[in-house]
């Protein structure tokens, strides 16, 4: 049943429309925007397209958005523990009409615990994701970041399913809209078992989604920018640019390897990899 007073659904009720139209008229910031999604985040409350009503909403303006928010985390007491990577199959590039990935923060209330189910409380329209996530051994700034210096930082390589949840209705953003809002941030629970870099075969590395027992997808390491070593450069290079660096013992998603399924309540959603053992999450 759906909770009325903390809206789940995708659909816009006459208040979350009047509140939006009344938005238009106001000055547009970094500032508002952060302001925005974060609480629509914490009401569960879904919206529009910002950059519809704000079209000056570009991709350094929601990076700028991104970073007040964080620190609107941080100041509430949350810790920085990493960074996610969303747009990194070559289709969704395709799909959105851009040709490069995101960036995105993970800090410690992002991390599921294994064996708790999806927080349903906290989210509006949750979608799984199996990734491959590395935890560095040293510290990795950009620029100049390649993808062989990038897997030299790693200590350990783990399996991983994102539980991603946007704050727009319908998963219905552009690019800038997606970057504000913290790249669809959400949970993420990693595997029980790591490997070190040498003993994988990244770009090979398969796994399988699986709902309610049924397979519903296959990738491997490949559909994550050809390798998952590009996305943690990436990330490095990015926020490299942007005065920021990755940390030793930081998390990084490298990117959904398949397209992001519903999590229904009552579903079980279960990851196997071929190295990285399996993962298994309840809807709640």
């Amino acid at each position: 049943m759906t909770d009325i007073t903390t809206p789940s659904s995708d659909e816009q009720t006459p208040n979350q429309q009047s509140s939006n139209q009344q938005s238009s008229n106001q000055q547009w910031s970094a500032a508002r925007v952060a302001d925005i999604l974060l609480t629509a985040e914490r009401t569960r409350t879904s919206r529009t397209s910002i950059q519809k009503e704000w079209p000056d909403l570009t991709l350094d303006v929601a990076y700028l958005a991104q970073d007040i928010a964080l620190a609107d985390r941080r100041a509430r007491g949350e810790v920085v523990t990493g960074v996610k990577l969303g747009l990194t199959s070559r289709a969704k590039q395709q799909q959105m009409g851009v040709d490069e990935p995101s960036v995105a923060w993970l800090t410690d209330t992002m991390a599921l615990p294994a064996g708790l189910p999806v927080p349903r409380n906290r989210l509006i329209h949750p979608r799984a994701e199996p990734e491959i996530a590395f935890v560095l051994g040293r510290p990795l700034r950009g620029p100049g970041v390649t993808a062989a210096s990038a897997l030299a930082a790693v200590d350990r390589v783990y399996g991983a399913i994102e539980i991603i949840d946007s704050r727009y209705s319908g998963f219905k953003f552009t690019l800038a809209d997606a970057v504000a809002d913290n790249n669809s941030s959400g949970v993420y629970i990693t595997g029980p078992i790591s490997r070190r870099v040498e003993d994988l075969d990244l770009a090979l590395e398969a796994c399988l989604l699986e709902v309610d027992g049924d397979i519903v997808d296959s990738a491997t390491g490949a559909a994550v920018l050809g390798h998952p070593a590009e996305a943690l450069a990436f990330a490095a290079n990015t926020l490299g640019a942007r005065g920021h660096g990755l940390e030793a013992g930081w998390t990084v998603l490298t990117g959904g390897m398949t397209d992001a399924i519903a999590v229904a309540p009552g579903s079980r959603v279960a990851v196997h990899f071929t190295s990285l053992g399996s993962i298994t999450v309840s809807g709640g």
